[in-house]
């Protein structure tokens, strides 16, 4: 067997090695914001696989193509959802104000798995914070790892 016939076994082995992007179990939520997100990443990832195979390139396709079915399958999954303006109490896309008792101040906006982005203020609505604030209002604690945390202000 040539080396050449070795290597191109070896690299589709690889290729075929990367393996699909884990998708939650959770329900699929995300703001107007995040659905517009989720149409640009596919549009952009289908015109990165269109170059990809145009140059050939195994290992792009593959990776790109993995990419492409994952952002694909949660857009099919995709379940918009908008806070009613009126709601008092903390609800999914909404923004946050808390204080600890130390007078640490922090503002969350609640979003979906893939809109994450903590150095943003964006925290799933899956996280134990957004869990220990849903329904509670202005005045409320929300107790997370030990820590209680006041909401101080709700917004849409």
């Amino acid at each position: 067997m040539s080396r050449a016939f070795t290597r191109e076994e070896n690299s589709e082995a690889a290729v075929s090695d990367i393996g699909e992007r884990p998708v939650s179990t959770h329900r699929n939520l995300v703001t107007p914001e995040g659905l517009a997100r989720m149409d640009a990443e596919i549009a952009d990832l289908r015109e990165k696989l269109a170059a990809a195979e145009a140059e050939g390139n195994r290992e792009k396709i593959a990776l790109v193509s993995r990419d492409l079915r994952y952002w694909t399958s949660r857009r099919e999954t995709a379940e918009v959802s908008k806070p009613d303006p009126s709601d008092e109490v903390v609800r999914f896309g909404m923004s946050v104000g808390i204080v600890d008792d130390d007078g640490n101040e922090q503002r969350w906006h609640i979003v979906g798995e893939d809109e994450t982005d903590v150095s943003q203020g964006k925290i799933s609505h899956v996280s134990p914070m957004a869990l220990a604030l849903f329904g509670k209002g202005v005045g409320d604690v929300a107790t997370v790892n030990g820590r209680e945390w006041e909401i101080v202000s709700i917004s849409v």
